[in-house]
């Protein structure tokens, strides 16, 4: 057995492709459950119209976690691409991770269906709790094995485990809004991944 474990899961390029695959998936299910009006409740404009206003909230929260994905994708294959090599228990640190990925079109259904209630969005904020727990322990655990590459600066390595630490903060914060308003939350939200979306593009916060 302790033969095994030093020869398992030491292929990145297949924990890679598997993570695609499964993000690829779990990014398509989440428009599954948008549907458009039923033809027979719609009769005008103005029918058309109110039957959108009713399913808009689970259109933003389709984009939300669409966006949400994205995001830890990138955060995953940057990890990825950074590694020198890998082990068996790496390898089972990151199909963690990717339970959660696949979590997320049940949490994002939950919110978009309830989204007025304060626990339907603390599920979607744990869902996003354990990605980024999960995402967090596959780095450190990296670092502490010398999985990384020689190459890669110290400051480097503790830029990508702070990123995650910020993110997770800010997503935090969002999540403790819903004592106000679920709406507040969601917004905040929203900002938190513009911000990871575009800030490093537009506003060179290249810093990780």
């Amino acid at each position: 057995m302790g033969n095994y474990n030093q020869i398992a899961g030491q292929n990145i390029e297949r924990i890679s492709a598997l993570s695609d695959g499964i993000f690829a998936v779990t990014m398509t299910l989440l428009v599954i459950d948008l549907h458009a009006p039923a033809n027979e409740l719609i009769h005008d404009n103005a029918a058309l119209i109110s039957a959108l206003r009713d399913i808009l909230p689970q259109v933003v929260v389709f984009f939300m976690s669409f966006i949400t994905l994205g995001i830890f994708w990138v955060g995953q294959q940057t990890q990825l691409n950074n590694l020198a090599s890998s082990d068996r228990d790496l390898t089972w640190l990151h199909l963690l991770f990717l339970v959660f990925v696949a979590l997320v079109p049940f949490s994002t259904d939950l919110m978009g269906g309830f989204i007025e209630y304060r626990l339907a969005l603390l599920i979607y904020w744990g869902n996003i709790l354990l990605l980024g727990t999960a995402l967090f322990l596959t780095w450190r655990y990296a670092m502490t094995k010398d999985l990384v590459k020689p190459e890669l600066s110290p400051v480097l390595e503790a830029g990508i485990e702070r990123r995650i630490i910020i993110a997770q903060s800010l997503y935090a914060f969002g999540a403790a809004l819903c004592v106000f308003n679920t709406y507040y939350s969601l917004g905040f939200i929203v900002l938190v991944q513009i911000n990871y979306v575009f800030a490093p593009r537009f506003f060179g916060l290249n810093k990780l």
